[in-house]
């Protein structure tokens, strides 16, 4: 009896101390940085999240990324490693919040939220003054109606970033799943196959991306990269997906696709999230010379 009882309170001692070291573990992990701005051009206040790798310089390679529809700042990090994906890769990610249906655009409707306007007048000043942008380094992406922000937001100042990406994304707002509904009344179109809607769709922003004057690019000429990534499934988002990226081909703009089977879900978004950084890291690393390495 007596070996009973004292292999018990071993068990008890080691169930304690392994809690007590988790505890421990939980409260000497570094926690991201917070920000929350009060914005006039939202017209309320938008929480940022920001996870910077072990040991991290000031410049160090960017990763704004946006969450989809009726999601918010937490989205991303409720459902991987952020701050382990920030270790591994190198890259500061910065997750704002897009609210439930900002589509990331500027509307007009009576909301008032103006989100690209708050994204460089606001965020983007903030970001760069606290951690240093550099456009060499800097990259922006998302998911579904993320996926449609990140490529519009990177489509309005391309010399501002060296890549973007979009995973599932929404790049045409004809494809917009039930939301297509939705959309022409917040930024003041009759439906979405009016000019306005289109001229808000990222397939038909993309000669933006080009010099001006410039219709198209030779080969190899793009020192920037876009990525874009839908499963075969998800039959609502991938046409999108697919012409956005012969948009790019016709216009000699360096573009990755990655088209696997899977639908519309976090299990692939968290999968895809990494092989999107990847080719972010190698594009980063063709400008090693300029100061960072991983």
């Amino acid at each position: 009896m007596t070996n009973f009882v004292s292999m018990d309170k071993k068990r008890i001692l080691l169930a304690i101390a392994l809690l007590a070291a988790a505890c421990l573990t939980g409260e000497a992990r570094r926690k991201p940085q917070m920000h929350v701005i009060e914005s006039d051009n939202l017209r309320a206040s938008d929480t940022i999240l920001v996870f910077s790798p072990a040991k991290a310089k000031r410049n160090v390679p960017t990763l704004f990324l946006l969450h989809g529809w009726s999601g918010c700042y937490r989205d991303w990090s409720a459902h991987m490693d952020l701050q382990k994906l920030s270790d591994d890769t190198g890259f500061r990610i910065i997750c704002p919040d897009g609210f439930y249906d900002s589509w990331y655009l500027d509307k007009t409707d009576s909301t008032g939220m103006k989100w690209r306007k708050f994204f460089w007048e606001e965020l983007w000043p903030l970001m760069d003054g606290e951690y240093g942008l550099d456009s060499e380094f800097t990259f922006i992406d998302g998911l579904s109606m993320g996926g449609h922000g990140a490529m519009n937001i990177y489509l309005d100042h391309p010399e501002r970033f060296r890549g973007a990406g979009s995973m599932s994304g929404v790049l045409d707002l004809r494809n917009a799943g039930g939301s297509r509904i939705l959309i022409p009344a917040m930024i003041g179109a009759d439906d979405i196959d009016s000019p306005i809607c289109r001229a808000q769709s990222a397939v038909n922003r993309l000669e933006r991306a080009l010099p001006e004057g410039v219709s198209a690019l030779k080969p190899g000429e793009d020192r920037k990269v876009l990525v874009v990534s839908c499963g075969c499934y998800d039959t609502t988002f991938l046409p999108a997906s697919e012409a956005f990226a012969d948009r790019c081909n016709e216009l000699g703009l360096r573009v990755v696709e990655l088209y696997t089977p899977a639908r519309h879900r976090w299990g692939y978004w968290t999968w895809v999230v990494r092989y999107h950084m990847e080719i972010f890291r190698q594009t980063a690393l063709e400008n090693s010379e300029l100061g960072w390495e991983k």
